[in-house]
């Protein structure tokens, strides 16, 4: 078994900086987030962009879109258009800037789902799951801290009914109601489709929309755990964008890893350790 590719979010605005940063502390990748205010608008930003993506080598690249209030499920039929023409602007420039994924959500930044579809959020979504994989990209659904996606037997039907990859956000599934109430498990929003899973946000978990570190590896290790065990979950984001908490992340995964090695050494004997 196989060490997930351990990535940070670009959060510092300096690239050659957070090149730096990323190749000291050993990071494999950079996940890219996309912001309304971020995104390329016109054919010189984009090539400034790709100048940028490309100046990052050897780092892996892959993305993610923050776009608050942009949702391809709307009840408006006008804001739905116009949340499905940005993202398949992205889809197309990821696929230019030769990205295979992308990270989306459903409802991020509302406080109620009362202005989404949820017909028209299948539907949408079903189709920009298509127009991304005919471009080469897997667009990759993530669970949220509320709505939808933040309750697992809804976030399951979604993957389902559309086909599309996930990404789980072991902070936002811990804070999720339908955890917390212990209504279902942590496990429950992967156990599902554990192989549609691409990706894994990792810190602790977030409280009033900020994500806060792991105090030790007590806080995580279970859910740590249980990521280890989805086959196609190779891309692990700390998902932090301050350095000393991204740092104190690292750490608790560094040891995590040493724990797990070892475990399997125990387990299998020396030749598991080829692997780690």
């Amino acid at each position: 078994m196989m060490y997930p590719k351990i990535a940070c979010c670009n959060f510092i605005s300096n690239t050659k900086h957070l090149r730096q940063l990323a190749l000291e502390y050993g990071f494999d990748g950079i996940d890219w987030s996309f912001t309304r205010e971020n995104l390329p608008e016109t054919p010189l930003e984009e090539s400034s962009l790709a100048k940028v993506i490309a100046s990052l080598y050897p780092l892996e690249i892959r993305y993610h879109c923050a776009f608050k209030k942009t949702d391809i499920g709307h009840t408006d039929a006008a804001e739905a258009k116009e949340a499905i023409k940005v993202f398949r602007s992205v889809i197309r420039l990821i696929s230019r800037l030769r990205g295979r994924s992308l990270t989306i959500h459903v409802g991020l930044g509302r406080d109620s789902t009362s202005i989404l579809s949820w017909d028209r959020t299948i539907e949408s979504l079903k189709d920009m799951v298509i127009f991304a994989s005919n471009r080469g990209v897997r667009l990759c659904l993530e669970n949220l801290a509320w709505g939808w996606t933040s309750r697992p037997e809804l976030f399951e039907k979604l993957i389902r009914k559309t086909g599309c990859w996930a990404t789980l956000d072991i902070g936002h599934a811990r804070v999720s109601q339908a955890v917390a109430c212990q209504q279902f498990k942590f496990e429950d929003f992967a156990l599902p489709h554990p192989e549609r899973f691409l990706s894994a946000h990792i810190y602790h978990e977030e409280r009033e929309n900020k994500h806060y570190p792991p105090d030790g590896l007590v806080d995580i290790e279970d859910r740590l755990y249980f990521l280890k065990e989805l086959p196609m979950c190779d891309w692990w984001v700390l998902e932090l964008r301050e350095e000393k908490p991204l740092l104190k992340t690292l750490g608790v995964m560094k040891q995590f890893f040493n724990c797990y090695g070892n475990n399997l050494i125990h387990r299998y004997g020396t030749h598991a350790s080829k692997s780690l």
